[in-house]
């Protein structure tokens, strides 16, 4: 090197890059999933080939793919050509600084048992409920609600189910009893705590019954409204 010449500091293209912190849409896809989630899934493939939309090969493939799946983007992808299965999280439809890990809650599983989310809890915007033989009462008047909108689907086989909302919320209900009740209920003696000015919320609650009953009732529960707790 001559006499003259001045080592050039390396420009920012030359120099190392870190790695960017993943996004709360990529932590989402990351995420460890349950034999429970594998499960709800497989029930998808199922009924797609039921109706004709994968072939027995197809079906027997992607049931194999399934339950040696690891992560959640894995489930995405297995049934991304289905109606039904698993989506992507994306950040346009979450709140902002709330990460879309928390939009779909693990599956209730009730089976000769008790199930009950009531008080100060956080509610997901998508919640599935699977009930046999016991009871299962998912609460939201007292609830952390981070969206509009909130879908629940229920499946009720001699269970009682009771889905309490806020008193002003709007309820999209697609029932199908077989032999069972499907019912939405105004709030009952006592009438409402206080006048409910909270943002309205919207509910898409689809339940099937076989002999059994899922209630949709307002408002309060009866403690609540009557100020005994």
């Amino acid at each position: 090197m001559a006499q003259d010449e001045v080592p050039q500091a390396n420009s920012p293209q030359d120099l190392p890059r870190q790695d960017a912190q993943p996004t709360g849409d990529e932590l989402a896809l990351r995420r460890r999933v349950s034999d429970l989630e594998r499960e709800e899934v497989a029930d998808v493939l199922r009924e797609a080939a039921g109706e004709g939309r994968l072939s027995y090969t197809e079906l027997e493939d992607r049931l194999e793919t399934l339950y040696a799946a690891k992560t959640y983007g894995e489930l995405v992808e297995i049934a991304a050509d289905l109606p039904n299965g698993p989506t992507a999280p994306t950040s346009a439809t979450a709140p902002v600084g709330h990460q879309s890990l928390n939009q779909v809650a693990p599956v209730i599983n009730v089976f000769l048992s008790d199930s009950k989310r009531m008080g100060n809890w956080l509610a997901p915007q998508r919640q599935e409920v699977h009930a046999v033989l016991g009871d299962v009462t998912l609460d939201y008047t007292e609830a952390q609600m981070q969206y509009d909108e909130y879908f629940i689907d229920v499946k009720s086989i001699l269970a009682d189910v009771k889905i309490r909302v806020p008193q002003n919320a709007i309820v999209h209900l697609d029932s199908n009893p077989i032999l069972g009740s499907v019912s939405e209920q105004e709030a009952g003696i006592g009438g409402v705590v206080q006048p409910d000015q909270t943002p309205v919320k919207v509910f898409h609650i689809r339940g099937t019954a076989i002999l059994g009953d899922i209630k949709v009732k307002r408002g309060p529960r009866l403690s609540k409204r009557l100020r005994l707790t």
